[in-house]
């Protein structure tokens, strides 16, 4: 416990899945999270679970994270309301799988837009008052699929999102090591969300078998991946930056099995 105590945290897409386990843990272990989401009945129900567990957190929504604007005046008017801010946690994003012949510009810029620039946005206008904490920290999120391919899951947009993301991680933290800014990733593999369940672990997608492939035998969990956010993104990290933390039981460092049947 207190692994984040006096630090403020924004995290944005806590409505649910990752980022509302990222919202209750970090409120847990001290931090006062400030939140965000287009969902503001979801956003909200985080907010109220968290101050119901003892944790504090407030949360602006409905937020477009694509409308810089917004994101300005939503990062400036935390550092304004908390005196600073120690932690930005990149959670939200948006995607759209389809394969490169049947990916429209439209749904590409779509998930370049929920991926990468809702990121830049966010990071952007919070590095002034990150640098201006010695010891602050950033956490994007990354994907496997930003370091492997897919026969089963065709995903052109979002293996170049995920992909830049890992990039932006390296290049952030190169420019974040002089001001005490150490920016690190965490990329999930198959995590059994809202989001996942009516999509890739659907009944007739052909992902839905993933956990015979996974070495753990299992599909992960968003308190998961929140538990490594936390490691990211707290002082146990400390000698830590530009790093890419896999969460994904394994499935990337193997090659796929046999069929089972």
């Amino acid at each position: 416990m207190n692994r984040l105590a006096g630090k403020i945290a924004l995290i944005t897409g806590t409505a649910g899945g990752q980022g509302r386990a990222a919202a209750l843990l970090f409120a847990a272990e001290g931090a006062t999270v400030v939140g965000t989401d287009l969902d503001e009945t979801g956003a909200a129900e985080t907010a109220e679970m968290v101050r119901t567990a003892g944790g504090r957190m407030d949360s602006t929504a409905p937020l477009d994270l694509g409308d810089e604007t917004a994101v300005k005046a939503w990062i400036d008017d935390a550092a304004a309301r908390h005196g600073r801010i120690d932690i930005l946690y990149n959670n939200a994003a948006a995607t759209r799988f389809s394969p490169l012949t049947e990916t429209s510009y439209q749904d590409w810029s779509f998930t370049l837009r929920n991926e990468l620039d809702i990121v830049f946005l966010a990071t952007k206008h919070a590095w002034p008052h990150l640098a201006a904490r010695r010891g602050a920290s950033v956490v994007l999120v990354g994907s496997t699929a930003g370091i492997t391919g897919s026969i089963t899951n065709h995903r052109i947009a979002h293996t170049a999102g995920k992909g830049g993301i890992v990039a932006m991680t390296r290049q952030l933290a190169a420019e974040g090591a002089a001001h005490g800014i150490r920016v690190n990733c965490v990329s999930p593999g198959m995590i059994r969300t809202p989001a996942s369940a009516g999509t890739l672990l659907a009944d007739d997608h052909p992902m839905r078998t993933i956990a015979d492939h996974i070495p753990l035998g299992r599909v992960g969990t968003p308190e998961e991946v929140a538990r490594c956010a936390l490691f990211l993104a707290g002082d146990e990290a400390s000698y830590v930056t530009g790093a890419n933390l896999v969460v994904d039981g394994g499935w990337s460092a193997v090659l796929p099995g046999a069929p089972t049947s």
